[in-house]
């Protein structure tokens, strides 16, 4: 099996950069982050978190196509590989429950709903991006959905994944 993400990485402390080969990643607290969505007004905020779905979705899709690139026969699918690098991003713990026409997505831990803070709506639409460019690049279209998520309360964040 490929070296995982977290054994990938390299920390340049000359260059202060963090990459993954030519890809670079930085630290961020989620509550910093979050927070600057949560403080826009309600049209504002939802605008923005929708963009960062789509930014998500777009170079989520780079990411999970070099992924893709390194699997073998006998790695796990896609959407596992991604789901066992999540967490080493830092993206909470994912388990996945494959269901007839899809799967379920439980997020344990989500930094998203965490930096957010209580919400009247689901937040975690970076992870729907992710979502969407890996069934993307699975040859599955998905209509995705975020069933629950701890911003609202919820105990964990589901998303549900239906081929369409």
């Amino acid at each position: 099996m490929a070296p995982s993400f977290r054994e990938r990485l390299v920390w340049d402390a000359a260059t202060g950069e963090v990459r993954d080969g030519a890809v670079r990643y930085m630290l961020i607290r989620p509550d910093a982050l979050m927070t600057a969505f949560s403080a826009l007004p309600e049209d504002a905020c939802r605008a923005v978190l929708e963009s960062f779905r789509k930014s998500i979705v777009t170079h989520g899709a780079k990411s999970a196509a070099k992924y893709q690139a390194q699997l073998t026969a006998s790695d796990p699918s896609l959407l596992a590989l991604v789901a066992t690098t999540a967490p080493q991003l830092g993206w909470g713990i994912w388990r996945l429950t494959p269901e007839p026409d899809g799967f379920e997505l439980q997020v344990d831990n989500s930094p998203f709903a965490q930096g957010f803070g209580p919400s009247a709506r689901p937040v975690c639409t970076p992870i729907l991006g992710m979502l969407e460019a890996v069934s993307g690049l699975m040859g599955t279209p998905m209509a995705l959905t975020e069933v629950a998520c701890a911003a609202t309360g919820a105990a964990c964040c589901r998303f549900q994944a239906r081929r369409r």
